[in-house]
């Protein structure tokens, strides 16, 4: 039987992460660049999607950037094409670009609502778009979208933000009904609270202090938040061998947040 530490080995592949110059997606496309994968950063910020590509390159890791839209079809055709041309594959599409507004829907604007709704599901809709044709052609890959533990339980003052992860695991697992047959994995992560500078700008948003919104958020079986690195370590098993016999599936890592 094969070593089951190889099941994590992906060098020869290739992956692409959006939202790849944020304080996770930095985590997420280092720990796959880590484990060997060619690595495309993508991010709106097509600048810090750069710095991020070049971090890695000086760790003689392989990687590269590109500015993508995520939102917009065209945007991110170029960004697979860029992929593919410049690795020669695609094995593993991350769709872990996201944002959050904090309100209820009195406070929602139907603005705000499009936006999220926007970059959080029509964004994974484009993406697969354009990777799923790739991967069917070389026989198979795996697409991880990042949902929230707020995907499968509700939570207060974020209507938008919990109807879009909701959206997200149920297309995640419409998606690996379509596409099993072609050999695409398709899965979630469901993280809860992260260490992040998305959580501080949650406390802004809400009006609380920052100190108090993150001691509330650590009332969990485990009394804290969590890590970037741990999320990126659930990701890594998502993307690689290690989960190959894992579809349809959506990932809790919330340091027990919804066991109870």
């Amino acid at each position: 039987m094969q070593h089951i530490l190889k099941k994590f080995d992906m060098h020869g592949q290739t992956a692409i992460v959006t939202g790849g110059a944020g304080l996770l997606g930095k985590q997420f496309t280092l720990a796959l660049a880590q484990a060997g994968a060619n690595v495309m950063v993508a991010d709106l910020a097509g600048d810090l999607a750069k710095q991020q590509a070049q971090a890695l390159k000086a760790q003689n890791l392989s990687a590269n950037s590109v500015a993508v839209d995520v939102t917009d079809q065209s945007s991110v055709k170029n960004m697979v094409e860029s992929a593919v041309k410049h690795f020669g594959r695609l094995d593993v599409l991350f769709n872990n670009a996201g944002i959050i507004r904090r309100a209820d829907v009195l406070g929602t604007t139907e603005e705000e609502w499009d936006r999220v709704m926007a970059v959080n599901v029509k964004s994974i809709l484009l993406m697969s778009k354009e990777a799923v044709p790739v991967m069917a052609a070389q026989g198979g890959g795996s697409i991880v979208n990042t949902a929230s533990g707020w995907g499968l339980v509700g939570g207060r003052n974020a209507v938008s933000y919990c109807a879009s992860k909701g959206a997200v695991v149920n297309m995640t697992r419409a998606m690996a009904l379509d596409h099993g047959p072609q050999g695409i994995r398709v899965t979630c992560i469901c993280p809860g609270d992260t260490d992040t500078g998305m959580l501080r700008h949650e406390a802004r948003q809400l009006g609380a202090a920052a100190g108090a919104f993150l001691a509330e958020a650590a009332g969990r079986p485990l009394g804290r938040v969590g890590r970037p690195e741990e999320i990126a370590q659930a990701v890594l098993y998502l993307a690689s061998d290690a989960s190959s016999f894992v579809t349809g599936a959506a990932l809790v890592v919330d340091g027990g947040g919804l066991a109870g």
